[in-house]
């Protein structure tokens, strides 16, 4: 398609073209204000029916009368006796233009639909004015819906006014928006472009919606933490650092919720929860972005198992209440979220999958040995301890055979520092993450609430950050003194929101489920 001065808009567009039309544009918007007709001194337009909507609507009332009245002759048409009025607006994403006639497709926020205007019912001067509107403005119409006799649902103008001048052109029709890179950093255009990409966010918002319900149907409160704090605690993670000028400190964005949370239940507030933005100064893949959102949930009296049901009920509930089923497509794997996950130790997970039994390993040189027979090396910064090997083993070797919704219980001290030993075997710790399709979807303790063994810990961690691990823990000396006054037996869980929404949507980038995901800035 061409505009009116004939420069084409397409995906080919030459610079010296792309400035003639911005120009025609401007002009054009010029011209209208000389004439009082500014589009953007309009503040309301009444908007009284949208696409989806009106399609649905003339549908049933169209069946009706076919039902009482039996249907019209094959290409006639469908006129409702009754006219069915609606004013609606969009964006105008073609046009047509036959002489005294044009049809053009507006889009809404629901959708496109079919719009005919002619001269005879809109006058003279409107139509001469709309003929020099362009593709990209937003407009509002008022009309009667019918059916054409190509039978498609179209509205029937009867007054059509501009609202909003489209300076820039859009991505020609043919072409589209199809390099990742633009549509990520300008997500404005590639909801325009692409309307299907808003079902993402629909899904991200109706899930988002699902979990607040499902804790708070269980007496969960939300609450809000800082995202600023003295210490980056509650995750081993880098963060990002800020400066506070008129305190002249410097300042963490959080990495985590769960030492802020950690104290309210310690305050007696027994079931709390946040969803928020986290913010780990780490690299950037498919599955991570620097900041992301998370929900994080505490509950007194609670262990990790009633975490285990929480985590299950969600995400099954959410699939079946959103999606209709249990089954997705993910990342090329048919997952099945039918409630009733399996759930295994690691180490368990790791005889099973790297033939290496550690219960029957008690020496750390000797289970160091038997990882590194398997190829599996231990990280430079941790020691070289049963614990360690484990996790190792794990992480390297065992999360690749994980597609169905898995849970991996009992997780080594050294690597859950916040997490409650297991009384039957004082290396382990009462720990799950669940995996599904080779991805860590969430974490889930029973808490440490022994402040003596948790200084112990918060120390090893802060020896490893001496050794150069800077995403180790931090010494949180006001956590400590709060957990001295008393902290309840306690079940806690992460879990990972943006993830939940890929799996849900099938997307295969986190990208795709943040509505402006963290881009690296364009040289000029």
């Amino acid at each position: 398609m061409s505009n009116q001065n004939n420069v084409p808009e397409t995906a080919e567009m030459t610079a010296q073209q792309l400035s003639e039309l911005l120009q025609v544009r401007r002009d054009k918007l010029a011209a209208l204000c000389e004439a009082g007709e500014n589009p953007y001194e309009i503040t309301k337009y009444e908007v009284t029916a949208y696409s989806a909507d009106i399609r649905k609507e003339f549908e049933a009332k169209e069946a009706a009368y076919i039902a009482e009245h039996g249907a019209p002759e094959e290409g006639q048409g469908m006129e409702l006796p009754e006219p069915m009025e609606v004013s609606v607006a969009g964006r105008m994403m073609s046009r047509r233009i036959m002489g005294k006639a044009s049809f053009l497709d507006v889009q809404d926020t629901t959708g496109r639909i079919q719009v005919y205007v002619s001269r005879g019912d809109v006058g003279d001067e409107a139509y001469a004015g709309f003929k020099k509107w362009d593709i990209g403005d937003i407009i509002g119409l008022t009309g009667w819906v019918f059916r054409t006799k190509m039978g498609e649902i179209s509205i029937h103008t009867t007054s059509i006014k501009l609202l909003s001048k489209s300076l820039r052109p859009l991505p020609e029709k043919y072409h589209g928006l199809k390099d990742t890179d633009t549509r990520f950093r300008q997500r404005y255009l590639d909801l325009i472009v692409n309307p299907e990409v808003k079902r993402n966010f629909v899904i991200r918002s109706q899930f988002i919606k699902y979990m607040r319900n499902y804790l708070d149907n269980m007496g969960y409160i939300e609450v809000e933490t800082p995202v600023l704090n003295t210490i980056a605690g509650g995750a081993s993670a880098r963060p990002f650092i800020t400066h506070h000028n008129t305190l002249d400190l410097d300042m963490y964005m959080r990495i985590a919720t769960e030492l802020p949370l950690k104290r309210l239940i310690i305050g007696g507030m027994d079931r709390v929860y946040e969803i928020g933005r986290i913010f780990r100064n780490e690299g950037m893949d498919p599955k991570h972005n620097p900041e992301f959102t998370s929900v994080e949930l505490y509950q007194a009296y609670a262990d990790f198992h009633d975490m285990m049901d929480i985590a299950e009920g969600v995400l099954s509930g959410a699939a079946k209440e959103i999606l209709g089923t249990y089954e997705v497509e993910w990342m090329g794997e048919k997952i099945d979220l039918t409630p009733g996950w399996p759930r295994m130790t690691m180490v368990e997970a790791v005889k099973k999958y790297v033939g290496i039994d550690f219960d029957a390993i008690t020496d750390d040189a000797e289970a160091v040995a038997a990882a590194e027979a398997k190829g599996v090396e231990l990280a430079d910064t941790a020691e070289k301890t049963w614990g360690n090997a484990l996790y190792a083993c794990f992480d390297q070797r065992v999360e690749e055979h994980l597609v169905q919704p898995t849970f991996i219980t009992m997780y080594p001290v050294e690597v859950s520092p916040l997490t409650k030993r297991s009384p039957a075997d004082p290396r382990l710790t009462e720990r799950f993450e669940f995996f599904i399709c080779r991805s860590e979807m969430g974490n889930a303790y029973s808490e440490l609430n022994d402040p003596i063994d948790q200084r112990d810990r918060f120390v090893k961690q802060a020896e490893q950050r001496e050794r150069g691990d800077d995403e180790a823990e931090m010494l949180d000396e006001d956590f400590l003194t709060a957990m001295e006054y008393g902290m309840p037996p306690t079940g806690g869980m992460g879990i990972g929101i943006d993830r939940c929404v890929m799996l849900l949507t099938g997307s295969d980038t986190i990208r795709e489920v943040i509505c402006f995901p963290t881009m690296k800035p364009l040289s000029e």
